[in-house]
């Protein structure tokens, strides 16, 4: 499965300077930069939630830790 990057995405990213990010698929600026990833997450769920989008938050290695859904959801649960 491809991992979105579209507009309809949010990312958490490590900023290599130090910190965190909070970053719309496909931008190539921040929108937000954090100290901590935790601080990152919270408002990265925030703005997902508002754009209804799906989040991705990535680990130090850039790889993806967890996926939230905030809306759009491609694939909801049946039920």
């Amino acid at each position: 499965m491809a991992v979105k990057r579209g507009s309809d995405t949010h990312h958490v990213v490590p900023h290599a300077g130090g910190g965190w990010d909070v970053k719309r698929g496909g931008a190539a600026r921040a929108s937000g930069h954090y100290d901590t990833k935790h601080e990152a997450v919270d408002q990265g769920r925030q703005v997902s939630r508002n754009q209804e989008t799906e989040l991705r938050i990535h680990n130090r290695d850039g790889r993806i830790a967890q996926s939230d859904s905030h809306g759009r959801d491609p694939n909801p649960p049946k039920g």
